[in-house]
Order: structure tokens, then C-alpha cells, then sequence
């Protein structure tokens, strides 16, 4: 019997995970900045100061124009990186319009094209949004309901669009999940270990038999604090690096592993925002069965990759583990749960707030 489209896509292969893998243990690219102030002007005709700000993979620079204009370059010379840039720059393109969120607009190049390639480089420029990412503010209950809305309408926008590239290897699958505990061993030894290998053990038995049973769409994949802008225009979604065709409630899981925080409350807090995003779109009864068990498994695939990370690159350990800390705490938090309780919460959670009006 031919697999379902969604069933294909959480069948990863072997072989996609080691290309996935391989991406993650290659050191970022560390061109100088004069090589991006000549392509800027090679293929946008611009000029203006660059910056270089910190990147995993690709090469990332601000610019700032002589107009007064604040872009972003993304550059890379590694092969994977044109389906990748593909992948993201139709993605905002497709985004453009929608109503809800706000996400960067792609600048075209000179020839009309939403990204470059020359020989040994690719490339795309977008526009900065200007804001603060959502770690520099307090996590108040309305604006972690905003965020969660905004998500929720990200998410709708992206189930309207066809996006190249949505099934090229990308380690933050879900599908990878199952092979990440060979990563255990980089792990220090604890309680949070313990966990991790209890949250993936979950994963494996309980969730992944039954998350072809969801909804599967385009998804943004990565909406962590860093990723998500406070603006006077509404919430903001940059960084589509990782997106790539999985669970639509995988953002979700995302999104709400970042926010638990409070022990004193069931999910740490992430309620607010998860009250948020069911207010625009209802969960399913499937989906709020396994909300809790995804967030755990990606809190814990999040620790896996980035002490993995930390240790091929030392110099590079604190960004690489930037999040480490907050998905510790937040695992440590939700551990507390089982799946019974679990559902409860995100029942709870989901009931708790009214319908976020039209």
C-alpha cells in the first residue's frame, strides 16, 4: 500500500538523517565582509555597511544603506544551502499580504530573482523587521496569547502556499527524532539526561505512531524567542532556515517548549500561549493528546543537537547553546506530567480563554 503524503514525510530515511546531520557538523561559512559589500552591489546595485551577526549556518550580515534603509544578507557556500535559501525565500514571498503576523519581504535581485547564485556563493537580501525578539520581554499572559494568535495565523498563511525545497534534510525534523538519543553521549550525566532519554522513549512509542493523524502543512519549524520580533505592528516571524513540511502543531510544540518557565503552573506558563493560538485555530483532540509529549520531545532534541554542536565546535558553545538553559527548565518542568495530566492541561489551557474575535 502506497504511504500517505504525511507518513512519507515522518518516514526519514537513514540516509536523510546523515545529510541532515552532516549540515549541523560542518563549520559555518566565515567569508570577510567585503565579499558581501561586492555582491550587494553585483546583484542589488546597493552599497552601504555591513555587519556580520551570529549565524550556525549560513553567513548572516546587517546592512545598513546610505537611505537609511536596515537589511539583512544571508550568503553561503556550501551546495545545501541553495534549496535551503529556495526554501526561504518563497516562503516570505508567499507570506507577503497576509494579515495577522508580520514576516521580512524579500528584495528581488536585479535580474527579478528572489535569491542569487554564482559560482561557489548563493545569496538572498530581506528587509529587518524592527522590534525586540520576544526573549528581552517579560512573558505576560496577553502577550504570550498575542504570540500564540499570531502563530496560529502564520501557520494558516503558510498552509496557503507551495514552497520549494520543503523536504530537504533538516536535522530539526521530527522525523529525526527517533535517532538523536545516538547523541546521549554528549549529554552531561543528571537529571536532565534522565529525562531526555525518558521524553524521547515517549516519543518513539507513544507520539510517533500517531502523528500521521494530524494536520500537515509548510511550517516555520524554529518560533523560539529568538525568532519571534515584538513590533508596534503586531508579533514578527524571521529566521525560516529550518522550516520544511512537518506537523502543523509542531510550531506549536515549538513555540510553547520555549515559554515553561513557571513551576507553579502545569505547563510552566505555556498556556497563555497556546490558549492564543487555539483561539484562531481549534485543536484537535488528537492534537492536545500529543501537545505536551511533542513539546517534551523537542525540548529534548533541542539539548541533544546543541550539546552535540557545543562539543564538534567549543569556540562557538555559547551561542550554540543560547536556548540550552530555557529547554533544561522547561523539561524539568514538564517531566512532572504524564500523558493523562498532560492533555488535561492543554484541555484546560484551551478552554480557558474566550474565541479571539474576528
Amino acid at each position: 500500500m502506497e504511504l500517505s503524503h504525511q507518513a512519507r514525510a515522518a518516514a526519514v530515511t537513514e540516509a536523510y538523517f546523515r545529510a541532515a546531520a552532516a549540515i549541523l557538523a560542518t563549520p559555518p561559512d566565515s567569508a570577510e565582509s567585503d565579499l558581501s559589500t561586492a555582491l550587494l552591489k553585483r546583484h542589488y546595485g546597493l552599497a552601504g555597511s555591513v555587519t556580520t551577526l551570529s549565524s550556525e549556518v549560513e553567513r548572516t550580515v546587517a546592512v545598513d544603506l546610505l537611505d537609511g534603509r536596515r537589511l539583512i544578507l544571508k550568503t553561503s557556500t556550501r551546495p545545501e544551502a541553495i534549496d535551503s535559501f529556495w526554501f526561504q525565500t518563497a516562503a516570505m514571498a508567499g507570506l507577503q499580504g497576509s494579515a495577522g503576523f508580520l514576516a521580512p519581504e524579500v528584495l528581488r535581485t536585479n535580474s527579478g530573482a528572489l535569491m542569487f547564485e554564482e559560482e561557489g556563493v548563493c545569496g538572498y537580501l530581506q528587509t529587518r523587521l524592527d522590534g525586540v525578539p520576544l526573549r528581552r520581554e517579560a512573558p505576560a499572559p496577553d502577550l504570550l496569547f498575542r504570540t500564540g494568535s499570531a502563530l496560529a495565523r502564520l501557520n494558516l498563511a503558510l498552509g496557503q502556499i507551495d514552497v520549494p525545497a520543503a523536504h530537504r534534510p533538516v536535522l530539526w525534523h521530527i522525523g529525526c527524532w527517533p535517532r538523536l538519543l545516538d547523541l546521549e553521549r554528549y549529554l552531561p550525566s543528571g537529571s536532565i539526561a534522565d529525562c531526555v532519554r525518558v521524553a524521547m522513549a515517549e516519543y518513539v512509542e507513544f507520539i510517533e505512531p500517531q502523528i500521521t493523524g494530524v494536520a500537515w502543512q509548510v511550517t516555520h519549524n524554529d518560533p523560539s524567542p529568538f525568532n519571534m520580533m515584538v513590533t508596534d505592528q503586531g508579533l514578527g516571524f524571521i529566521d525560516f532556515g529550518d522550516g520544511c513540511w512537518s506537523p502543523r502543531i509542531q510550531d506549536l510544540a515549538i513555540a510553547a517548549s520555549h515559554v515553561v518557565t513557571d513551576a507553579a503552573l502545569p505547563l510552566g506558563g505555556a498556556e497563555h500561549l497556546i490558549s492564543g493560538y487555539a483561539a484562531v485555530i481549534p485543536l484537535s483532540r488528537l492534537e492536545a493528546k500529543l501537545l505536551v509529549g511533542l513539546m517534551r520531545a523537542r525540548q529534548s532534541a533541542l539539548i541533544l543537537i546543541n550539546y552535540w554542536r557545543a562539543h564538534l565546535f567549543p569556540a562557538e558553545a555559547q551561542y550554540i547553546k543560547k536556548n540550552v538553559a530555557r529547554a533544561e527548565r522547561g523539561l524539568s518542568i514538564l517531566a512532572r506530567l504524564d500523558a493523562a495530566s498532560g492533555e488535561a492541561a492543554v484541555l484546560a489551557a484551551v478552554s480557558s480563554q474566550p474565541t479571539e474575535p474576528n
